[in-house]
């Protein structure tokens, strides 16, 4: 149930954005009472930010599965974090977030966690290969493309990172 209410809450984001996602719709989509709801995520904050912190957790163990299987990363990697729906739904929040005083307060801790699983996972895939300054820029710089991606087409981004990927590549990391 709580699984479902998670996904149901990263749907309504990406769906409806924050201000038109609500503790009902969440329900009704993950055939869930309202009740039940209220058991497990007592807020509307309570519910978004943990289901974007669950889609945090599954990304990083993807990518630390695809370590473990031998895949050599590549700043690329940063980019993969920042797309598709955990970024879309994280997006939503940090908007939010910055006139909504309950969802600020229940976003730091997040973004705190969503840090250190960064700069731990890119510890991990990267080893001696990247500094931890490397990993935080990298980190920044791959949020404002993301961004910034919103207003490109597929055709321009795929150009966009073919020009300036090798460059970010060669400035962060050690061979």
């Amino acid at each position: 149930m709580r699984a479902r209410l998670l996904d149901a809450a990263i749907s309504c984001l990406i769906d409806k954005g924050y201000s038109g996602t609500s503790t009902q719709e969440i329900s009704r989509r993950a055939g869930v009472s309202r009740g039940a709801q209220l058991h497990h995520f007592p807020t509307k904050e309570s519910l978004v930010v943990a289901a974007v912190e669950h889609l945090v957790e599954q990304r990083l163990a993807e990518l630390l599965d695809a370590h473990a299987a031998g895949q050599e990363a590549s700043v690329e990697v940063f980019l993969d974090a920042f797309s598709g729906p955990l970024f879309y739904a994280a997006l939503e929040l940090w908007i939010a977030a910055r006139t909504d005083p309950a969802l600020h307060a229940a976003v730091l801790p997040l973004e705190a966690r969503v840090n250190e699983a960064i700069n731990t996972g890119g510890a991990v895939i990267f080893g001696d290969r990247m500094t931890p300054e490397a990993i935080e820029i990298s980190v920044e710089l791959a949020r404002g493309l993301a961004v910034s991606a919103l207003f490109r087409n597929d055709k321009s981004d795929q150009e966009l990172r073919k020009r300036l990927v090798p460059i970010w590549e060669a400035m962060v990391t050690t061979k």
